[in-house]
């Protein structure tokens, strides 16, 4: 029968069984998590476009609520629909669902979930290489203060042309009609290619570069009570992880952050300073970690963040996953750790045995209700999944993953998964760049009840 996940105990490592222990599932607050792992590839152009996941659980839905018009009609939309978030805060928290463009015209479209109208909030003004343009959108971010960030997936090696790219943004009212949006480059931020965003308890900002040996980074604002995006990105300092010596790529055990800029932001002494084509100044910052003086450890294409609270204390865990080879991390930020989350090495609790090359180029990560991790896969339709994870002891290192969800959309790859934070039981993923032109948003829906609950209840 299927079972309740959370509730697994470390021998679940050595089941022989997909039944996995459950218990009656009256703490979960959501019932993703209930479900018995899948074997198998779905196979590409096998279900339809409009519901195009093969999922573990019978009774877990899906539908289309936003599909693209190639022709684009009606509104500006240049596809290669990339990370989700919604507005988490505020009088109407989440009301609204906010998708970035990843395309040489970057842009942002707003999907009210009341009205389930989907509008183009804000698009460059530009087509890259023009100076006034913005590219490969990728991020996206709720702030604490309430407003939107999102960022750039491009930048270019030292000793290339500079780049007028790299760059983090914020939309500092992300409710106001369109023609009002207010979008700001937040230039005190290292130039790098971005993904993942996330912020920790105190304000703190992580961010990566999307690249093969690139680095992990924190951001800590002066002014850790800023109310306003321009108060809290007016100063701050920005470190980069090492592991170590620092010296060995990938590396776990204790790490250091190093810092690259000085508490108000300004770039330390041999730290590598570019002006772009548009005469804006920044530190590189894929240049800069990799000197003897601000030397970070190197990871092969760190994409997404996500930071889960572990424990009664508030200890906070920053999740990265690294597509190159195969890995996801957690770094512990209050024990100052590197763990090895999950690799192919990690236990596929439909099998007993380790997940091999079965598991491949985890891209994005995402966090249901209970405090589940999901690991995305960065692989074609017919063969990509969605892994859930399993880590009780909260020690940083999976004791087992689940495949949860399959893509079979041809040409396509799955971003973006997000958990709603007001609705539990309501999820959001993405479909980039299918062969058909048609990105789409597809909200998945957990039953209210889970387990034996379902069965007398539902």
């Amino acid at each position: 029968m299927n079972t309740r996940l959370t509730m697994l105990a470390l021998s679940l490592a050595l089941a022989t069984t997909s039944a996995l222990a459950s218990d009656d599932g009256k703490h979960a607050k959501s019932c993703f998590s209930d479900f018995t792992p899948m074997t198998g590839d779905v196979g590409e152009a096998t279900l339809p476009e409009s519901a195009p996941y093969r999922v573990a659980s019978p009774r877990l839905s899906q539908m289309t609520i936003v599909a693209r018009d190639p022709s684009q009609a009606k509104r500006f939309d240049s596809g290669n629909y990339d990370m989700h978030t919604a507005n988490e805060t505020g009088p109407d928290a989440g009301r609204y669902l906010f998708t970035v463009y990843e395309t040489d015209r970057a842009g942002i479209q707003r999907t009210d979930l009341r009205t389930m109208q989907t509008t183009t909030i804000w698009a460059s003004p530009a087509a890259a290489p023009a100076l006034n343009s913005h590219v490969a959108f990728d991020a996206s971010r709720w702030t604490p203060w309430g407003s939107f960030l999102t960022a750039e997936e491009s930048w270019n090696d030292a000793g290339q042309p500079v780049s007028i790219y790299g760059r983090l943004f914020e939309v500092t009212n992300p409710l106001a009609a369109p023609a009002d949006i207010r979008i700001v480059h937040r230039d005190i931020i290292p130039r790098v290619s971005h993904e993942g965003l996330a912020f920790d308890k105190h304000k703190n900002l992580y961010f990566i570069d999307e690249r093969n040996g690139s680095h992990i980074f924190k951001y800590v604002p002066l002014n850790d009570r800023a109310s306003t995006g321009d108060d809290y990105f007016a100063a701050g300092q920005t470190f980069v992880l090492r592991v170590g010596d620092g010296k060995t790529k990938e590396a776990t055990g204790q790490f250091t952050w190093v810092p690259l800029t000085t508490p108000h932001g300004t770039p330390l002494p041999g730290a590598p300073v570019v002006t772009d084509p548009n005469g804006v100044r920044g530190i590189d910052g894929r240049a800069t970690p990799k000197l003897p003086d601000f030397l970070g450890t190197a990871f092969d294409r760190p994409e997404d963040l996500e930071i889960k609270t572990v424990g009664e204390h508030g200890r906070q865990m920053l999740f990265v996953a690294t597509t190159t080879n195969h890995k996801v991390f957690a770094i512990d930020l209050a024990r100052n750790k590197v763990s090895l989350y999950a690799s192919r090495n990690t236990i596929d609790l439909a099998t007993g045995l380790p997940v091999g090359n079965t598991f491949t180029n985890p891209d994005n990560l995402a966090i249901d209700a209970d405090g589940n991790i999901y690991i995305v896969e960065d692989q074609p339709g017919g063969v990509e999944d969605v892994w859930f994870s399993v880590d009780k002891d909260g020690d940083g290192v999976a004791e087992g993953i689940a495949k949860w969800a399959s893509l079979s959309t041809k040409g396509a790859e799955s971003t973006g998964l997000y958990f709603d934070r007001t609705r539990p039981d309501v999820a959001y993923i993405n479909v980039q760049h299918p062969d058909s032109g048609v990105d789409r948003t597809i909200m998945l829906l957990a039953p209210r009840k889970c387990g034996e609950h379902a069965r007398h209840d539902d």
